[in-house]
């Protein structure tokens, strides 16, 4: 993956090895934007990102009068370090902002949820609070420490406390309950007030230092969270060259909005998981739909194939079912940045170059390091990064899972297996 170059070049064409060439500027055109913030890049990723901003920007002159070219980025652990969406959830559990639902029932925050996970919900949080009402969770008593354990487990691990299965019967590739869960546990506020709680918790992972551990219930969770320079020098860079900078993101969507202020990308240009709402604008448990999907199914959110739905939907206006399909290139991102098995359609869709964070995920380290049309780059994580996997990725057995879950080999565009992959950039 370690490319060095002679001379800086610009960008026209494609050549073997997926670099894109092209004349230099014309004479009074000024230079691009510079991807200024060089340490944590690896090999010669930085001076492919340079030349995609040369080839798409419109600072350069074979490009005047075109559309704005698209770049999308995944947001947790793509542009920060750690999860926006746990900051999140640890701190309303702490703060007791989750509230008992309707009748006491819990299946009503989640259709995925089984039996199981309603009755171990029901038994730790029930005699707490009134429905309708926050439950006591960051109170530091027996119960509420019970209570937000029982609801950390089921979030965090898809499991009860007791080990149970809290989940079934999700698609795969469309959704994963898990993550859908936290926004529907937001029901009764409104994205204001959520906004509000992420810009508190947002303050409280930024100021603690590296490292830092969060009592959460009876237990500990991850306690900070960090903006990477390196991405948002990136994005600031993009953005001057008159790039359209979007997120795609499986965290709630207000949450996300708030993070994605600080890295300079506003409100109407991030897509995160939606909540159906009242008449009063609060959130339902109910999550909005996209292409096919109607609102209140809640099968198709922001994750693998529903981000690549959301974002045709979103960005390119493409509507009902044909949003769930690959689209022709001139509808199609030139650029995205993922870290996460979760971003495999839409970065699949970006027609010119794909920026991959190693955190070891199967199906996404098998692509990107197969990279058989060579728009793939990967670098390690920026902060922290992983150690190199001790074993290859097992892509050509079970690297690929399934919209039922079942496991199998991961298929290049013409259905050919991608062999095993090593893993090289850590």
């Amino acid at each position: 993956m370690q490319r060095r170059w002679a001379a800086p070049l610009a960008l026209i064409a494609v050549t073997g090895s997926g670099l894109l060439l092209a004349p230099p500027a014309q004479a009074g055109q000024g230079p691009c934007p510079r991807v200024t913030v060089g340490p944590g890049w690896y090999g010669d990723n930085q001076a492919r990102l340079q030349q995609l901003i040369d080839h798409y920007g419109r600072c350069n002159p074979y490009r005047a009068g075109r559309a704005k070219p698209v770049a999308v980025f995944d947001w947790d652990n793509t542009v920060v370090k750690n999860d926006v969406g746990d900051a999140t959830m640890f701190w309303l559990l702490r703060n007791g902002k989750i509230r008992q639902p309707p009748a006491g029932d819990w299946s009503t925050t989640s259709r995925f949820l089984t039996p199981a996970a309603t009755t171990a919900l029901a038994g730790a949080c029930g005699a707490l609070a009134r429905p309708g009402t926050p439950l006591p969770t960051g109170t530091g008593t027996a119960g509420g420490d019970r209570c937000a354990d029982e609801i950390h487990a089921v979030y965090a691990t898809g499991a009860t406390k007791g080990g149970a299965a809290a989940f079934a019967g999700w698609d795969r590739r469309t959704n994963e309950p898990g993550y859908a869960w936290l926004p529907q546990l937001m029901q009764g506020w409104t994205a204001r007030e959520v906004r509000g709680f992420a810009a508190a918790a947002r303050t409280e992972n930024l100021a603690a230092p590296v490292g830092t551990a969060q009592r959460v219930g009876s237990g500990t969770a991850t306690g900070w969270v960090r903006y990477y320079d390196q991405q948002k020098d990136l994005v600031k860079s993009l953005q001057k060259a008159g790039f359209d900078v979007w997120i795609s993101s499986a965290s709630p969507q207000p949450v996300v909005e708030v993070w994605a202020e600080g890295a300079g990308i506003g409100a109407d240009r991030v897509i995160g998981i939606r909540n159906t709402t009242t008449h009063g604008g609060k959130f339902t448990s109910r999550l909005q739909g996209c292409g096919s999907v109607k609102d209140g199914a809640d099968t198709m959110i922001t994750y693998i194939d529903g981000k690549r739905c959301w974002i045709n939907q979103e960005i390119f206006g493409v509507r009902g079912a044909a949003a769930e399909k690959v689209q022709p290139a001139a509808r199609r991102q030139v650029f995205a940045a993922g870290d996460s098995d979760t971003d495999i359609s839409f970065l699949r869709d970006a027609t010119a170059l794909r920026l991959v964070v190693n955190r070891n995920k199967n199906e996404l380290m098998c692509r990107a390091y197969d990279n058989s049309d060579g728009k793939w780059i990967v670098n390690p994580m920026f902060i922290e990064p992983k150690k190199q996997k001790s074993g290859p990725y097992p892509c050509s057995t079970t690297g690929y899972v399934d919209h039922d879950g079942t496991a199998g080999p991961v298929r290049r565009g013409d259905t050919s297996v991608i062999p095993d992959q090593t893993d090289s950039v850590f």
